[in-house]
Parts: C-alpha cells; sequence; structure tokens
C-alpha cells in the first residue's frame, strides 16, 4: 500500500497543510464553482441531446452534436466560434494549423512573450531544416521579450506602430522558461493597448494549460483566436484526442479550411464516436482544473516547508495556469522525484523512468507520464529537460488525493536517496 511507503514526517507535514492552505483551497473552489456554472449554462442553451452522442461516420455530415460542441467551447471561452476536432492531435498541432492558416509568404507574426515553448521552435524555424516550417515558407518571425514577467509594452506598441506585422502571439504558460506564466489581468492590458495602435492586428493565445484557471479567458478579453489541446484541460481527463481553435468567425473560417478544404471548411470532419467524451470532458473540465491546482498548491507548500528555495508559483501566488515548476537542485533528485511519480501512476507504475532523447525537444528528457490518455498532461505528469538547474516541470490531476499519494512517495523517494 502506498500510504505505508510515504515517510511519517511528511505524512505530518500534509495534515498540517490542510489548515495552512484552507483559504487558497476555497478560492480554487469558488472559481470552479463560477466555471463550472458557465459551463452548465452553456450545455443548457445549446439544448444539448442524448442524441448529439450518437455516431456520425465518413464526412461527418449534419452532424448537430459536434456543431454543439463547438457552440459551447466558443462561449466557454468567450469567442464568436470555435473549431474542435480530434484531427488535431495536440496542443502544438493547433497552434501550427492555426498560424499557417493566417500567415501567408510575406508576412510578419512577433512573440509578446519571448522565446516561445521548446515543442513549437522547429515548427516556427528558430532550429532545424524543415521545410515545413513557417520560416521554411516566407513568414518573418521576430519576438519581444518579457520585463520583469511582463510584457514590454513601450517595444511592443512601437514595433506594432510600424503597420507591417500580421499577428502577434502571446504563450500564456511559461513553457519550459523560468519566468511566470502570464495571467488574464496582464494580457488584457497589454490587449488594450494593442487594439489603439494597431486594430488590424491578429491577436492569437496560446491558451495551453490556463483553461478555467481564472474566471475569464483570452476571448474575453479581446484576443482574436484562442488555442488549446484537449489532452489538457478542456477535455477534463476524459477526452481522448482532439483540439480547439476559438475566436473570431471570419479566422475560424480560414482555419476550417486549412483543416479540410477551401469550400469545406467545419461543414465536414468525423468526430470518430468522441462526441460523448468531447461534452463529458468539457462538463467535468472545471473540476480537474481545481484538482490540477490544489495538487500544485500542495506540492510547492511541501517543497518550500522542505528547504527548497525555487518553487515557483510559490504556494501563495495566485495562478494562472496549472504548471508548478520545482527546482530540485540536482540531476539525482530530479530523475528519484520524477521515478516516484511514475511509480505511483496508474498506468504504468512498473516503469523506470530514465532521462533519454525525445522528439522535438534540444536536450534528453525526463518524463512522468503513466496516464489513461497517452501524453495527457490534465492527469498528473511531470517532466523536465535535464539541464541545469534541473527544474522540474509537473501539471495535472485527476482527483486530489491521487496526487497527494503520488506527491509524497516522490518526496519520500528523494528522503531516502539524502540519508
Amino acid at each position: 500500500m502506498i500510504l505505508e511507503q510515504i515517510d511519517k514526517d511528511l505524512l505530518k507535514m500534509a495534515e498540517e497543510s490542510e489548515t495552512v492552505l484552507k483559504d487558497i483551497y476555497q478560492n480554487i473552489d469558488d472559481i470552479c464553482l463560477y466555471n463550472s456554472n458557465r459551463i452548465l449554462s452553456a450545455f443548457i442553451e445549446n439544448g444539448v441531446s442524448y442524441s448529439d452522442f450518437a455516431d456520425i461516420n465518413g464526412y461527418g455530415n449534419y452532424d448537430e452534436g459536434r456543431d454543439k460542441i463547438e457552440k459551447i467551447f466558443a462561449s466557454v471561452l468567450g469567442c464568436e466560434d470555435a473549431l474542435v476536432r480530434p484531427q488535431i492531435m495536440s496542443g502544438t498541432n493547433a497552434l501550427y494549423l492555426t498560424l499557417s492558416a493566417l500567415l501567408k509568404h510575406g508576412d510578419t507574426m512577433i512573440s509578446l512573450s519571448g522565446a516561445p515553448y521548446d515543442s513549437l521552435q522547429e515548427m516556427i524555424g528558430l532550429y532545424g531544416s524543415s521545410s515545413q516550417s513557417l520560416k521554411a515558407n516566407g513568414i518573418r518571425y521576430e519576438q519581444i521579450d518579457l520585463v520583469n514577467d511582463d510584457f514590454d509594452d513601450e517595444a511592443i506598441l512601437k514595433r506594432l506602430q510600424e503597420h507591417n506585422v500580421r499577428l502577434v502571439e502571446i504563450q500564456r504558460s511559461r513553457g519550459y522558461s523560468h519566468r511566470l506564466s502570464l495571467n488574464i489581468r496582464k494580457m488584457k492590458r497589454i490587449i488594450q493597448k494593442i487594439r489603439k495602435v494597431a486594430p488590424e492586428v491578429i491577436i492569437m493565445v496560446d491558451n495551453c494549460y490556463g483553461e478555467l484557471v481564472e474566471k475569464e479567458e483570452p476571448g474575453h478579453i479581446g484576443a482574436d483566436i484562442v488555442v488549446g489541446s484537449l489532452m489538457k484541460n478542456l477535455g477534463g481527463g476524459i477526452a481522448s484526442t482532439g483540439g480547439y481553435v476559438a475566436g473570431r468567425k471570419d479566422l475560424i473560417h480560414m482555419v476550417a479550411e486549412r483543416l479540410t478544404a477551401p469550400g469545406i471548411g467545419k461543414s465536414l470532419g468525423a468526430n470518430f464516436n468522441l462526441n460523448l467524451s468531447f461534452f463529458k470532458g468539457i462538463f467535468m473540465a472545471p473540476n480537474a482544473v481545481k484538482s490540477a491546482l490544489k495538487i500544485a498548491v500542495f506540492s510547492a507548500y511541501m517543497l518550500e516547508k522542505l528547504g527548497y528555495q525555487n518553487v515557483s508559483p510559490a504556494y501563495d501566488e495566485p495562478r494562472t495556469d496549472i504548471i508548478q515548476t520545482l527546482e530540485l537542485g540536482t540531476k539525482e533528485n530530479l530523475v528519484h522525484f520524477t521515478q516516484g511519480i511514475q511509480s505511483t501512476s496508474p498506468i504504468d507504475s512498473f516503469v523506470h523512468v530514465l532521462p533519454a532523447p525525445m522528439p522535438g525537444y534540444p536536450f534528453d528528457e525526463v518524463m512522468a507520464a503513466g496516464s489513461f490518455t497517452q501524453g495527457s498532461t490534465i492527469e498528473l505528469s511531470a517532466d523536465a529537460p535535464v539541464v541545469e538547474p534541473y527544474t522540474l516541470y509537473m501539471q495535472g490531476g485527476l482527483t486530489f488525493e491521487y496526487g497527494k499519494l503520488s506527491i509524497l512517495l516522490a518526496l519520500t523517494n528523494i528522503k531516502k536517496q539524502a540519508e
């Protein structure tokens, strides 16, 4: 039994944490209720019926269930329209699909949040030699770095006044960088300023890991297009594949024609009998996000109490996504913690994880991901590039109780190795 393997002092510390973290947990519960209200209201307003779960195969003509899913996603994300399809296989795929639909040869895009996530850099053409990268297809890429974990308003507005930028992109989550993730308040401020100097520029937000963490989404604050994966927050741990793109109707039409073909757009595309899991996934998503946030807060608290200095966000800091970083100091600590997470996973608990190369990443990676859906990061997972300062990036957890057990055993592993 797992509880019997956990260090007794750690169990006592975990018990004490309940009192310290009570108000933080209550705030997370309040946000969950708020977002649950929005989602339940969207289901009722769109008249979801049992018949919407029916399998529509072949071309997927006249799939009312698929259409209602997309209306619900648009409503929840504060957008006019949405494309929610199993053919979009990941967040990276959703981003590439969107950028390649909206940008043509000679267009310029600017990342307003500095260097993008590692797996996006080859897609853009920052390294590698793919003939399908954005740069290889004549798209100009620029980036403006953050200043003190916030947008460089002056540099952004000055650059946009030159009036030759098609699209700006904001990555909400930190990725593998050491910056803080960008919250709704910061994004709202810069979006309002951009609208005044460059009203025609497309504002795109990579929303991965951030959905339902706050009471508003980027669509509510003026973003033109918002992109994410169903194997993260909005899949609720139930959707087994898929991604979404939500935003202005005209832009969604362009992305849909890139996914299917000109003249077809959103009209076709069988959902492979996944309507039920998509409906159920977004319905359960607020609770899955709530659990993931509580696990992150608990993990941060435990690491801070054990003397680890660089835990981000700190347990009592506001959050805008489900990612928790833990700077573990040594390669050994990094590997042992990750092995502890893997050994308490419901799937592949017997796997002994070790650093290894991973497609799309420039460094060896260590990853714990014993999930029901391969690659799902709304389920508890932990991964890291094996480079100094040996920072682990942890996210997810379908229930607080399962997550707490995993974290406590992972910390027990580190403690045993140090003795």
